[in-house]
């Protein structure tokens, strides 16, 4: 989360983003004191996509770390954000948690991992100790060395026991090398010690030892099995994402570092007509302009797919590794060592840089729907709307859409969509499941959800609006024109139509005299931008809506419309069984006899029913 200037003052992460931001911005917030002076300070956040929740967690530990935000200190607890110390500074290194990085330690040699949240931190040094044999008294090193008995870890094997004088510091330190490679997310490593150990116990013939290393092997892979995390790429990498619309171009750069997503920027270009080439090209030549710490692996676009690239296709691939020879070179002056630059094409590199891809759509799609920036005005569209309409200042405000969505005659139905203020007012959207329109009429099917809607005013939560943006071109809008001047032609409604390029995206906007603006632009004005973001928003809001009710309702026809596949069934018998028990699971659930009393249901068909159901569960 970040205030007016851009800088984070807070970091989190959550399995449910929704229910997240609820808690902090929803009507009844929770928290303390200090939540509410976190949230008062809030202008705009920014949120990464990853696999799982542990690289979430290492991930917030990162960006903690790098950008140590006002907020995450204040809500702390009163010991604060804990951190894993590793003192290899010392003879005998010790493992723990520390409330503190201590300077003077770290430049005499010791690591500190983290900062992490301390139930994340208790689960994590448990896991250190189901895998690694490390002294977990206050013994100090090699002060106490045989002063006592060995305590019962050792003899379970779940300490080195290195105060028994019989481990060598060294021994001992190439144990503490391995939790280092744990907390670099580097297990390959440990687990070949863990397996030639395991092998030299066995040949030794003592199993009890062997056993001992069996479990550990057996946790680290339980540990590994639990990521969805990049675990196979052991390189450092960037992963460049982009996607366009609504007259600007995200871009999301990924950080994997030892195989974990580590950071990520976002960053907006003008424009959304320009090659994938050019993009990628200029984020690169500006971004690492300054940089030194460049990886030695940068995943980009597929820009050789690019329409009009070139006529000729060796051409066009010569042009390609082209731009990429001439961006690794750009690259290895300033990072001083060997870049590849990479278009994946399969396995992992490819799917990271397919989440690369999703996080650009998700901030593109974030911003569209909040008009812009942090500091944005969301009624700036507005105001362009009055002005290309001839209304008087001020006087849109409730902006209506509708969209029409069927699978050929079976679940025709449509979404109301409203923006409030120039943003979505998602209390007020509106489903509507035609009633008397029974085959493929968008028309009809527009009318009726027209005449529907205007049959209820602000006396039963339907104000009525100021616009009405029809999801069309000039033939769609003429049409909605005529259903609506005869519903409501005294409300003074305004009307345009939204329409769409061959990739199926806003590009302009149509009015009732003809007139029509084409906002899509190689380099379109600020004002462009402002109204082809908000017409996007609107136009994919209500298209969204619409779609998922109507698959909500596909999904529950082809649940009824499973009976008709049984023998001996059709849609006369299928409505029969579903009036008689209610749902399609306690038609499953019913014996053959309780079948049978359905009318028209025969024994024979009784029987069918229940093998169907039955004898596929045995299978």
């Amino acid at each position: 989360m970040k205030d007016t200037s851009g800088s984070v003052i807070y970091v989190g992460k959550a399995k449910k983003l929704r229910n997240r931001l609820t808690s902090y911005f929803g009507g009844r917030p929770i928290g303390s004191p200090k939540v509410a002076a976190m949230v008062s300070n809030v202008a705009d956040y920014e949120y990464v996509v990853v696999g799982s929740e542990s690289e979430a967690l290492l991930l917030e530990a990162n960006l903690i770390k790098r950008y140590k935000p006002k907020y995450n200190i204040l809500l702390r607890d009163d010991k604060g954000y804990p951190y894993v110390c590793i003192t290899l500074n010392e003879e005998y290194p010790r493992v723990f948690k520390a409330f503190r990085v201590d300077e003077k330690a770290r430049k005499a040699g010791a690591l500190y991992y983290g900062p992490y949240m301390n139930a994340d931190l208790y689960h994590t040094l448990k896991a250190i100790e189901e895998i690694f044999p490390l002294k977990r008294c206050s013994k100090v090193l090699p002060r106490d060395i045989g002063k006592e008995r060995p305590c019962l870890n050792a003899h379970i094997g779940k300490c080195m026991a290195p105060c028994s004088g019989k481990v060598s510091s060294s021994e001992y330190r190439r144990m503490i090398g391995q939790i280092v490679l744990f907390f670099e997310g580097k297990y390959s490593g440990i687990e070949k010690d863990l397996k030639r150990e395991m092998g030299e116990a066995a040949e030794a013939l003592d199993f009890e030892r062997a056993a001992v290393l069996r479990d550990r092997l057996a946790a680290l892979d339980g540990i590994r099995g639990s990521q969805r995390v990049f675990m196979n790429i052991e390189r450092d990498v960037d992963a460049i994402g982009i996607y366009s619309e609504a007259g600007e171009t995200a871009v999301r750069k990924l950080e994997l570092r030892g195989g974990r997503i580590v950071g990520s920027s976002t960053y907006f270009m003008n424009g959304d007509t320009a090659s994938s080439a050019e993009m990628v090209t200029n984020f690169i030549t500006q971004y690492y302009e300054d940089l030194h710490n460049i990886p030695p692996t940068l995943l980009i676009p597929d820009i050789a797919s690019d329409e009009g690239l070139s006529d000729n296709v060796d051409s066009g691939l010569m042009d390609t590794e082209s731009t990429i020879a001439a961006l690794e070179q750009f690259l290895e002056e300033r990072a001083g060592h060997k870049v590849h630059v990479h278009i994946p094409v399969r396995g992992e590199l490819k799917e990271l840089r397919n989440l690369a891809d999703n996080n650009a759509r998700e901030m593109m799609v974030r911003r569209i729907l909040r008009g812009g920036g942090a500091n944005a005005d969301p009624t700036a569209a507005l105001r362009i709307l009055e002005e290309l309409l001839g209304a008087p200042e001020g006087s849109i405000d409730r902006v209506e859409s509708y969209d029409i969505s069927n699978l050929g005659n079976d679940d025709i139905c449509s979404g109301m969509v409203v923006f409030k203020g120039g943003k979505p007012d998602k209390a007020s959207y509106r489903l509507f499941k035609m009633k008397y329109v029974e085959s493929q009429d968008d028309f009809a099917s527009m009318r009726e959800t027209l005449t529907r809607r205007f049959s209820h005013n602000a006396d039963d939560g339907f104000a009525y609006p100021s616009l009405i943006l029809v999801d069309g071109g000039k033939g769609q809008l003429s049409a909605v024109a005529s259903v609506v001047d005869e519903l409501a032609g005294d409300k003074g409604i305004y009307l345009a139509g939204m329409v769409k390029n061959d990739r199926h995206r806003t590009s302009g906007i149509v009015f009732r005299d003809g007139r029509e603006i084409r906002l899509e632009k190689d380099n379109p004005s600020d004002r462009d931008v402002v109204l082809l973001r908000f017409l996007s928003a609107v136009q994919n809001e209500v298209h969204r809506y619409a779609i998922n009710y109507q698959r909500k309702l596909a999904g529950k026809r082809n649940i009824r419309y499973r009976l008709e596949n049984i023998r001996g069934i059709g849609p006369a018998k299928r409505r029969a069984l579903l009036a008689y028990f209610g749902s399609i699971k306690a038609v499953e659930e019913a014996t053959s006899e309780e079948l049978e009393k359905v009318s028209g249901i025969s024994r024979a068909d009784a029987a069918s029913i229940y093998d169907y159901f039955h004898l596929r569960e045995d299978k």
